[in-house]
């Protein structure tokens, strides 16, 4: 069964269109026009004009003012933002191993990736990180052989099911899926693909753990998706916590996302304040702002996933931070 954006279409056409220029704002007041379409919904989770059509007059409004302005899009949400040139890039993440729901391997954290921060443009930026991605597909296919790797290019995904199982193994997200028994031998492949690649200091490590997959009764589960998993090797959110540490302490691990449960707020204060490090909120977060004032309130992390689909507007609500250094809650 599909879906369609018909609804959608016709709450911008039907009703969003018509109130908005009746309103009278123009397209360079970004802020207002969010807020509108935001009051205009009424609801706390955009239920009655649907997220789809609010975003998409909110990113049409910004076009349509980068256009009025005659600068590219990006220089517009610049300047809305307070940013001043020259503008660089974010530093671009390369997922690399899959575990957790992506993998049919043993391993709980869900991914594992590469950050080129020693690189001193994106252009660079790119070029390390896909050299070393093709460096660990030696490395991988040299300790387990073709049954250890997966196809990283999406666009193969959809052939899995005509692949043979015993061939190869396709991470839901791309990654490659070796048969490692955890987190620490992955940190391992990632760390000698690093090093033969010649980029050793040019590259940290960041990881998604997506941790609520493995949380059961208050513990943690890192043999999850074993059917016959032993209760009593569950650990606890600070046991967790120092798997963590010892990790950060070995490896150049500079980010960790979703380390703990959405809901056990405790862990993640904790261990915000023992890693110093970049610690990101997204199941814990999901872009709402109550949980996001929750979470400043109880420092628990000082890094979030922005989903602008998921947000109250596309600028108005937007908080970014560092991807290295001193962690500071940045509001636009």
């Amino acid at each position: 069964m599909f879906s369609g954006v018909s609804k959608a279409v016709s709450n911008v056409n039907n009703i969003i269109a018509p109130e908005l220029i009746k309103s009278g704002l123009t397209v360079t007041q970004q802020k207002d026009i969010d807020d509108f379409l935001i009051k205009l919904d009424g609801t706390p989770n955009k239920g009655k004009l649907g997220a789809n059509a609010i975003l998409g007059v909110s990113i049409a409004v910004a076009e349509a003012a980068a256009a009025e302005k005659g600068v590219p899009l990006y220089q517009h949400l610049a300047d809305l933002a307070g940013v001043k040139p020259p503008f660089v890039l974010p530093c671009p993440a390369f997922n690399v191993i899959n575990g957790g729901s992506h993998a049919g391997n043993k391993l709980a954290f869900q991914e594992f990736m590469l950050l080129p921060t020693g690189a001193t443009s994106f252009t660079e930026a790119l070029k390390i990180g896909t050299e070393t991605y093709h460096t660990l597909k030696k490395v991988i296919s040299a300790k387990y052989g073709i049954d250890g790797m997966i196809i990283f290019f999406i666009l193969l995904e959809k052939f899995k099911n005509d692949i043979p199982h015993t061939a190869v193994n396709v991470g839901d997200e791309g990654g490659f899926a070796p048969n490692v028994s955890g987190a620490d031998e992955s940190l391992e492949l990632l760390s000698e693909a690093i090093k033969k690649a010649g980029y050793e200091g040019k590259i940290k490590i960041a990881l998604d753990v997506a941790s609520s997959e493995f949380y059961k009764e208050g513990k943690y589960d890192l043999d999850f998706k074993n059917p016959n998993s032993d209760p009593s090797k569950w650990i606890t959110g600070t046991q967790l916590a120092d798997l963590y540490l010892g990790y950060i302490k070995k490896y150049p691990i500079v980010s960790v996302e979703d380390p703990f449960d959405q809901d056990d707020w405790e862990a993640w204060t904790h261990f915000t304040k023992q890693s110093g490090i970049q610690i990101v909120g997204d199941d814990l977060t999901v872009t709402n702002p109550l949980r996001i004032k929750t979470a400043i309130e109880k420092k628990a992390c000082n890094g979030l996933l922005l989903k602008v689909s998921h947000s109250f507007s596309l600028l108005s609500t937007l908080v970014s931070f560092p991807l290295l250094g001193k962690p500071n809650w940045h509001y636009l």
